[in-house]
């Protein structure tokens, strides 16, 4: 094997190994050998042959590689036999914005943290990887998807996993937490999905009310903080977004006196921040409302566990992959608060469906429901679908109303005008036999109802889109391919096992070339 193919095999067992909650000792048991064997192995200085690679997928319950007769650099793909009904109940996983925005927030504790039921996607695995290279000891607990965060004496920034921090843009959100730790410190660039120019100027001009002066430089965010000023202050957030506002509430949760954020996201994933800064003794006021206000304290060291509360994109893409493939199915765990607009927008469409009653989540604060979806006709609103700040219709969902557009009678508009190029990326459903016409990088027309057709497309860079082509597959009758689906993994949990679990049939594989 090239050093080269070696390299990608080595961080492909790293990634699984890292999924699997093994460190290299226990997989080295596993395979009856040493740990510095697995090292090697996992740096891309060891030749394999494929009998070893069957021992190691086996012990790391995972396939590694399938034999194909093309090359894409070891990426994973999906293989999709479309035109299958589904049927049956499926579980909503736990929030992935939840998740990285809690990993963030355990830097403020000096005690043990204990997240349960944590997705375990991609994007939880690269800032588990930046959060080991600084020192911090995670690890999953035995046969669970149980986070244990232990964090060292002293956070080591200059040992940071500088690749997996620029592979995910939640590496701003330490921004916060940090400047409680640090009089000066820097931060890699941050990446994550190719949605255009997304600019970070709200986080600097809201962290600045506690002192720190970031300057980007050299590929690099250069921190200082130059004193933190009063105890009490008011500031508003010039925007409302979801990670503006977790940056801020972590900056104020361990500044001592009350801080007043204004213009703050009521989202899921801060309410989810704030009910966890509460279990660290830190008071927050107006939690589920566009001001809230935080008591801060100093120290933090409390031995902690919490719950963080599903998904509502997920849910909202298991509706449409009930949509496209006209299937009855249930969606269980659904939080009912973060999804009322998208359901009002489908009621519009002529889509039927049933509720269960009312339960709450591990959080003990987070509505939940089942969903039934019941296939039937639709139509074209009669006004553009365009998203709002909760609690209006969600940006990440708008990307699925695109594909429920494809299956309604008549042209639907859809308007995306919080991301420069996301809009394009729906384009490619045309690939598949959509009829979807960019107008502007912000706004496509769908023409509906289509008939899908087989065919292989690659992956789009940016998650949410890239979920709606391989929905809009399940639909097409025939085998699809879907090129390069890492996009996918950052947010979604064993997606292809639990769709194929309703009955689809999505297998993934890798190339060797």
């Amino acid at each position: 094997m090239s050093d080269d193919y070696l390299a990608r095999i080595g961080t492909t067992i790293k990634e699984a190994r890292h999924r699997a909650g093994l460190s290299q000792a226990d997989l080295a048991t596993k395979l009856e050998t040493s740990q510095s064997a697995v090292a090697r192995i996992e740096a891309g200085g060891q030749n394999l042959t494929l009998d070893s690679l069957a021992r190691i997928s086996e012990a790391l319950d995972t396939e590694l590689v399938a034999l194909t007769r093309t090359s894409s650099g070891g990426a994973v793909h999906l293989k999709i036999e479309g035109g299958r009904r589904l049927s049956g109940a499926i579980d909503v996983k736990t929030s992935k914005n939840a998740a990285v925005a809690l990993l963030c927030a355990s830097l403020l504790n000096k005690g043990t943290t204990t997240l349960r039921n944590l997705a375990r996607i991609e994007e939880v695995n690269r800032i588990l990887e930046v959060l080991d290279s600084i020192g911090v000891k995670t690890r999953w607990l035995p046969g669970s998807s149980d986070l244990e965060i232990i964090p060292p004496e002293r956070i080591n920034l200059d040992a940071m996993d500088e690749e997996a921090a620029r592979r995910t843009r939640t590496v701003i959100m330490f921004l916060g937490p940090l400047l409680h730790e640090f009089d000066s410190f820097r931060l890699p660039y941050a990446g994550g999905c190719d949605l255009g120019t997304r600019t970070v100027e709200p986080h600097m001009t809201s962290l600045t009310h506690f002192g720190l002066d970031v300057e980007a430089t050299h590929g690099w965010y250069e921190a200082k903080v130059v004193g933190q000023g009063s105890q009490d202050k008011t500031f508003v957030l010039t925007e409302r977004g979801d990670t503006v506002t977790e940056n801020a509430l972590m900056a104020a949760a361990r500044h001592p006196g009350r801080t007043t954020i204004r213009n703050a996201s009521p989202n899921y994933m801060v309410q989810d921040l704030c009910f966890f800064l509460e279990k660290l003794g830190v008071r927050v006021e107006g939690i589920g409302t566009t001001t809230l206000v935080v008591t801060g304290v100093s120290e933090i060291d409390v031995d902690v566990e919490y719950s963080p509360s599903e998904d509502p994109i997920e849910a909202m893409s298991l509706i449409a992959a009930a949509v496209v493939t006209k299937s009855e199915i249930t969606i269980r765990r659904s939080p009912i608060e973060f999804l009322e607009i998208e359901l009002a927008t489908l009621t519009g469409m002529g889509m039927q469906y049933s509720l269960s009653e009312e339960y709450l989540a591990h959080n003990g604060r987070t509505r939940l429901v089942d969903i039934t979806t019941h296939p039937g006709p639709l139509k074209a609103p009669i006004d553009k679908i365009h998203p709002m700040p909760f609690p209006g219709l969600n940006i990440d969902n708008l990307p699925f109303f695109a594909l429920i557009a494809s299956c309604a009678e008549g042209t639907t508009t859809i308007h995306d005008w919080v991301y420069d190029n996301r809009a394009i990326y729906l384009t490619e459903l045309n690939k598949i036999g959509g009829r979807v016409t960019l107008m502007d990088p912000h706004r496509v027309l769908v023409e509906g109802p289509v008939r899908w057709r087989a065919n292989e497309v690659t992956c789009p860079p940016a998650l949410r889109p890239g979920v709606v082509v391989l929905l809009a597959m399940l639909a097409a009758p025939g085998t699809s391919y879907l090129r390069n689906v890492y996009v996918i993994n950052r947010g979604y949990e064993d997606l292809a096992e639990r769709l194929n679990a309703l009955g689809a049939s999505v297998q993934p594989f890798r190339d060797i070339g």
